[in-house]
């Protein structure tokens, strides 16, 4: 496993909710300029995961290591001091707000006199349109309400405002779910320009072909457990789909089926 510009490492990390096993004995690795895939299907343990990199749980066992200091973050915001940032699948966006009130939400630049201060519109509506564009997303206006804006669109929209911010580590979860063929490419595309800006990227899926063509390395989760963790040299998408299906499980109920079909 490659540590050398590691972000983030995890080494046997575990997390029970009473008594009920999320994760046990979970590792891997983040590192700049590189995609990290973790997959896995409802209840694998990728949601566990992704909330103890982002500072919402605690690990119970296990390392948590950022920029190769063992941490253990009390707070989302905890995280996202250290420059891991988090876009969910419902973006925490509001839907009926510009796009620019939106990509400033909750670090509104201001203007005035002292205690008289006001939101600075046009440094928010400029500084959106720039960070936009430099990541190549073209919007027909900033204005417009994030409602109006297609479902990978909106993902890109998150991607660059967490870049602009100065994430170093970005956690991207199932951002091409409810998306069509075309849509999740464009997706893709930012996920990998983010990439090759020199960030850490953990990509949460459970679509293997949505994986492949972008992560550096694979981890396979199923109920808490990983299945393996690969560099994309060691496996291709064929092994990689077969895992996700279910491998050996798949085949030994083919053979079932095919025995109940017999006469």
């Amino acid at each position: 496993m490659t540590t050398q510009n590691a972000l983030i490492e995890v080494n046997g990390i575990g997390k029970t909710y009473g008594s009920v096993l999320a994760l046990r004995d979970v590792s891997t690795v983040v590192n700049a300029g590189e995609v990290t895939c973790v997959l896995g299907d409802n209840g694998a343990g990728k949601s566990t995961l992704i909330k103890i990199l982002a500072g919402v749980h605690q690990h119970d066992t296990g390392e948590f290591k950022v920029d190769g200091e063992p941490v253990r973050f009390a707070s989302p915001r905890e995280a996202l001091d250290r420059g891991i940032a988090t876009v969910y699948q419902d973006l925490a966006v509001v839907p009926l707000m510009s796009v620019w009130r939106n990509f400033f939400l909750g670090s509104e630049p201001t203007r005035g006199f002292g205690p008289i201060r006001w939101l600075d519109r046009k440094q928010c509506r400029e500084t959106t349109k720039t960070a936009l564009a430099d990541l190549g997303i073209d919007l027909r206006d900033v204005e417009q309400p994030v409602g109006t804006l297609s479902g990978g669109e909106r993902q890109c929209v998150a991607i660059a405002r967490a870049i602009h911010f100065g994430a170093k580590v970005l956690i991207l979860d199932e951002p091409t779910a409810a998306l069509g063929v075309k849509q999740a490419g464009v997706v893709l595309k930012y996920v990998a320009q983010a990439r090759d800006r020199g960030l850490g990227v953990v990509l949460i899926t459970h679509n293997p072909h949505h994986a492949y063509p972008v992560a550096d390395r694979f981890l396979l989760l199923k109920r808490g457990v990983a299945l393996g963790a690969y560099e994309k040299s060691e496996i291709g998408i064929e092994e990689l789909t077969r895992q996700m299906a279910g491998g050996a499980e798949l085949e030994a109920l083919e053979h079932e089926l095919r025995s109940v079909e017999a006469p």
